[in-house]
C-alpha cells in the first residue's frame, strides 16, 4: 500500500479524479440506459481501476437510476474494503440512493483476484441488500461482479443472469 503522500498515491487519486470527472460528463450528457450487466461492466470497470490502483482492493458500488433505467449520477462507490473484502451495510450502500430519490440500483463491486465467480458472502450480501432496497422503496436490478476478461469470461458475472439471487 502506497504511502499516504508519495507520487504513486497522488497518481492514484489523479487517475480517480479523472475518471469521475470524465464520467460525470458521459452520465450528465448521454444519460446512458443501463440494462445489460456488459453496460455496468463498461461503466464501472474503468473506475474501480482508478480507484484501486488496478485492483489493488475491493470496491463497492451502487448504479442509481430512475424510472427509465437512465444513470442519475456517475456511480457512486459506496466502500472500499481490503485485498479479498469489503464490508458492505445497506446504510452506506443506499445513502446516495436515497439522497438522489433513485427508482432502483445496480450493485457493482470488483475481485482484484481477476475471478468474477461470486462467493457465498457475495450472494448473501446481495440477497441482504436487494430486503433493504424493499423496504426502501428502491428496486435493486442485479449484482455485477466485476473481474477480467479471459478466453473462457466476459470479465464479470451477473447474479441477475446466472440466477443466483431472486431480484423480484
Amino acid at each position: 500500500m502506497p504511502k499516504k503522500n508519495s507520487p504513486e498515491t497522488l497518481a492514484l487519486a489523479m487517475d480517480y479524479a479523472a475518471a469521475m470527472e470524465a464520467c460525470a460528463a458521459y452520465v450528465q450528457v448521454s444519460k446512458p440506459t443501463i440494462r445489460e450487466p456488459d453496460a455496468v461492466y463498461r461503466v464501472v470497470r474503468p473506475i474501480i481501476d482508478a480507484a484501486t490502483g488496478g485492483d489493488r482492493q475491493e470496491s463497492f458500488m451502487i448504479l442509481l437510476l430512475n424510472t427509465k433505467n437512465r444513470l442519475i449520477v456517475p456511480p457512486v462507490e459506496a466502500t472500499r474494503g481490503l485485498l479479498d473484502t469489503s464490508p458492505v451495510h445497506p446504510r452506506e450502500v443506499f445513502r446516495e440512493a436515497v439522497r438522489q430519490s433513485a427508482a432502483s440500483a445496480i450493485l457493482a463491486h470488483n475481485h482484484p483476484s481477476g475471478d468474477p465467480t461470486p462467493s457465498k458472502e457475495d450472494i448473501d450480501i446481495t440477497r441482504r441488500l436487494v430486503e433493504a432496497g424493499k423496504i426502501l422503496g428502491i428496486r435493486v436490478i442485479d449484482h455485477v461482479i466485476c473481474g477480467r476478461p479471459s478466453d473462457t469470461s466476459p470479465g464479470y458475472v451477473s447474479l441477475r443472469e446466472k440466477n443466483l439471487v431472486s431480484f423480484d
